[in-house]
């Protein structure tokens, strides 16, 4: 039997694990500031920018519930040459007795449609690592379904494609990992299954002034056997420098976002979450701050930073 206060713990687990303990699909991590995250979801992002760009997230979610969600994600990617990019990133995914690392590396390749316009397409490679103690639940140990996990390796493949205008628009499809991985204790019970979660990503920036521009952006993700999460997203920049925003997840959560444009290669964005569920009861939202540094090219006038 469960205790009681280890219900909304649980709860969280069915969440990110899609249909219970005995195994089917795990939700990759969630992140409000996607916009400025969109190597870690899409490979083909990878040098997308033309310098590099180092990246590290901070999320908290779900604060002042024990056992919340907790992430921390760091990228980089740089262009070689013309047409290839480069990335690595890594992260750290705690929920309640689960654990779950990361490592990447991503490599695209972008051809010229036009004047303006790229597509780029990228491949992802690197490993998980899932551990998973419930006997942090306190579980009946001759459960079957709440046998430990314990440093589970599992192989990650991905791969997406990334179609942009130069400063206008963005649009981008990918599955972050194409391998459907089965997670076992000693007598072969499945504890966990992840499976490939698919995306969309786009965006349209409109000129509003000549120092203010309009962003709405969407991102969509689909896992089978969880539901469709769909997040939108509309950003404004002013001069060039800040950044104000708000965010609607669908059946789950609305957002603020801001971002600062600190020097010419360091911006800073934090966004709030507050929780439209019923789990919203239980905490008072989530938190995500966002750090970017770039090396920029000093033989290149930066003009006007692209806000995407």
């Amino acid at each position: 039997m469960i205790k009681h206060n280890n219900i909304i713990i649980v709860l969280m687990l069915l969440i990110f694990f899609g249909m219970g303990f005995s195994g089917h699909a795990q939700q990759d991590s969630q992140y409000t500031q996607y916009m400025y995250n969109t190597q870690t979801i899409n490979p083909a992002y990878a040098g997308n920018r033309g310098m590099l760009s180092i990246n590290g997230l901070y999320r908290n979610q779900w604060v002042g519930l024990d056992g919340a969600p907790e992430t921390l994600n760091f990228s980089l990617n740089t262009p070689v040459g013309r047409k290839v990019g480069l990335g690595f990133s890594f992260f750290s995914d705690e929920i309640g007795p689960s654990k779950e690392q990361q490592l990447a590396i991503d490599v695209s390749y972008s051809i010229k449609i036009s004047e303006n316009t790229k597509l780029a397409f990228g491949v992802k490679g690197g490993f998980n690592l899932l551990d998973v103690n419930f006997s942090e639940l306190n579980f009946n140990p001759a459960d079957p379904n709440a046998q430990n996990v314990n440093n589970q390796l599992s192989p990650l493949v991905g791969a997406g494609v990334y179609w942009h205008h130069s400063d206008k628009w963005y649009i981008g499809v990918s599955v972050p990992n194409l391998l459907e991985t089965d997670h076992y204790d000693d007598v072969v019970v499945s504890t966990a299954s992840e499976r490939a979660t698919f995306y969309a990503i786009a965006g349209y920036v409109f000129d509003l002034s000549d120092n203010v521009k309009l962003k709405p952006a969407v991102l969509g993700k689909a896992t089978s056997g969880a539901p469709l999460a769909v997040d939108l997203t509309a950003n404004v920049l002013f001069h060039n420098k800040f950044t104000l925003g708000a965010a609607y997840r669908w059946d789950a959560a609305v957002s603020g976002l801001a971002a600062f444009q600190v020097t010419d290669q360091i911006m800073v964005g934090y966004a709030y979450d507050f929780d439209t569920t019923d789990l919203g009861n239980y905490n008072s939202g989530s938190h995500e701050i966002f750090l970017r540094f770039e090396l920029i090219n000093r033989t290149k006038r930066v003009v006007s930073p692209r806000f995407f």
